[in-house]
């Protein structure tokens, strides 16, 4: 019995680590919080993201037969919402001026939970392509939301302990990219942070435009966060 569940804790984190090693909107903005404000910033960004994607997780594997058939059914419409939300939030990462930020970082007037919160709404709003996403690295690792929901107290812990090293995976891999970008933030100045703004902006507005084209058309496989 303990080994099975910490053969099922391995899988999950390993789901965790899988499912946030991609580059998107959040990862961009995670790296960019990292470069322009703080370590700190990065981390509580990156653990935003973890406790979104884990919530999604949950959904996926206990409600999945019932989410599917939302899914299907307001797929175009939900694809074309988050598209939407994802251009808004790179437009106004372009528009940003860094240098007021970073004295208001410098002077302590900086909201590590609005960060957190920002970020946890933006992964949120993209369920519908972060959910599929979780579902397969589940079938890769062979995580069966049936063995899961199996009636008794194994798979009930299974289940836990699942959830619990997917956050945990999740976790680590962003706290680790943000503790990796950061050796390289004090080689930039105020003037290559206004650069960064540019060009995290205009990524994340380019892979909000994406999924919205993605949606009718056919053009490249899904990316995801």
């Amino acid at each position: 019995m303990a080994f099975d569940i910490l053969e099922v804790l391995f899988r999950g984190i390993c789901v965790g680590v899988a499912a946030s090693i991609t580059v998107g909107p959040v990862a961009v903005l995670c790296i960019q919080r990292t470069l322009s404000k703080s370590r700190r910033s990065g981390i509580v960004s990156g653990i935003g993201v973890a406790c979104a994607d884990t919530i999604m997780a949950m959904a996926a594997l206990f409600f999945y037969s019932m989410l599917q058939t939302r899914i299907e059914q307001y797929n175009t419409l939900l694809r074309v919402i988050g598209g939407i939300f994802v251009v808004i939030v790179g437009v106004y990462i372009f528009s940003q001026n860094p240098v007021p930020q970073i004295r208001r970082n410098r002077a302590g007037k900086s909201s590590l939970w609005q960060d957190f919160v920002s970020i946890f709404g933006l992964t949120i709003a993209n369920f519908i392509m972060v959910v599929p996403y979780i579902l397969a690295f589940f079938a890769v690792f062979k995580i069966s939301s049936g063995d899961m929901t199996d009636s008794g107290f194994g798979g009930f812990m299974r289940a836990v302990f699942v959830i619990v090293g997917f956050f945990g995976g999740a976790s680590a891999w962003w706290t680790l990219l943000a503790c990796v970008v950061n050796l390289f933030r004090r080689k930039f100045r105020p003037r290559h942070m206004l650069t960064i703004n540019h060009v995290a902006g205009l990524v994340i507005g380019v892979l909000g435009i994406y999924t919205i084209l993605s949606t009718f058309f056919d053009i490249f496989p899904n990316v995801g966060h």
